[in-house]
């Protein structure tokens, strides 16, 4: 990549952001694994704190090396501070609300954020979405429910929580997009982790404890990952307009299916596996009908 431009000599491609994107959603349920670890351990405000302050150690430095005095002239800087604001406000109330709410049942809420990111789509990025594309999230989100099949009834009002991140995530990802056409991603991530470990480090004298050995070396394999996952975010999104790759965010369950069975030794039953081959032919089904569809956008920052 070269300069401000983002892209550089690569050719941004839709199927070059939905590949893209699956790797950045596999490292994300990966981070999300362990996140869920030091939950034993640590105050949900120390974990996004710890991960947003590693984020932006690692990720800083390259990108002052790669540009130099443009990594503190970002363009649209509100919109870096809001993206920022978004990344922490929705990390930490995605770990207080999986502390009390049943972990299937906080995944299946948050994956409103789909529906929310196509839906701000049209009035944030002035884009036009396809009905193509609407049956292939609703097949997604199905397929999402066939995997996780929460218990409604037993839903408390900690669930919020998880519907406030669904939202922070949606709007994230479409800032993603606005920020990606016009700024390196590297500044964008930089200037995210930045606003993210400025806002959670306001709580850490409240929670502090310093962490022993073995939540140290998770926080620093954890602030790598992040580093990566929310770089090729934002490079996918800067590829592609929301209602091409919001269906293909469900790949996410496949993924942190694999991540269960690796760290906590569970494996989907016969529903799961029907629900994760409804979930990538949906992810299938749009590609093809978001191929037909025409795409508006303009400036609105």
């Amino acid at each position: 990549m070269t300069g401000e431009g983002g892209i550089g000599a690569f050719k941004p491609s839709v199927s070059g952001a939905i590949l893209i994107l699956l790797i950045a959603l596999g490292l994300a349920s990966f981070s999300g694994g362990l996140m869920k670890i030091l939950t034993d351990t640590m105050e949900p405000a120390l974990i996004s704190f710890f991960r947003f302050l590693g984020y932006f150690i690692i990720l800083f430095p390259l990108a002052l090396f790669k540009h130099g005095k443009k990594v503190f002239r970002p363009a649209y800087p509100k919109v870096q501070m809001l993206r920022g604001c978004a990344l922490v406000l929705g990390n930490t109330a995605f770990i207080y609300g999986v502390q009390h709410v049943d972990y299937a049942n906080s995944i299946a809420i948050l994956y409103i954020y789909p529906f929310l990111m196509i839906s701000l789509s049209v009035w944030i990025l002035n884009e036009t979405v396809s009905r193509g594309t609407w049956l292939g999230v609703f097949g997604g989100f199905a397929g999402v429910i066939l995997v996780l099949r929460p218990n409604i009834i037993q839903m408390d009002f900690n669930g919020l929580f998880i519907v406030f991140t669904g939202l922070m995530v949606a709007l994230q990802m479409l800032l993603n997009r606005k920020l990606g056409m016009t700024s390196s991603p590297l500044i964008v991530a930089v200037w995210g982790a930045f606003v993210a470990c400025f806002i959670s480090s306001l709580f850490v004298p409240f929670f502090w404890n310093v962490p022993s050995k073995t939540e140290l070396s998770i926080i620093i394999i954890l602030s790598i990952t992040t580093a990566l996952s929310q770089t090729l975010m934002i490079i996918a999104m800067s590829w592609a307009s929301a209602d091409k790759v919001a269906p293909f965010t469900y790949f996410e369950i496949p993924s942190a299916t694999l991540v269960g069975f690796l760290l906590f030794q569970t494996l989907p039953d016969f529903f799961s596996w029907v629900g994760i081959v409804l979930i990538i032919f949906s992810g299938v089904l749009v590609k093809l009908f978001s191929g037909k569809a025409q795409l508006r956008l303009r400036d609105k920052f």
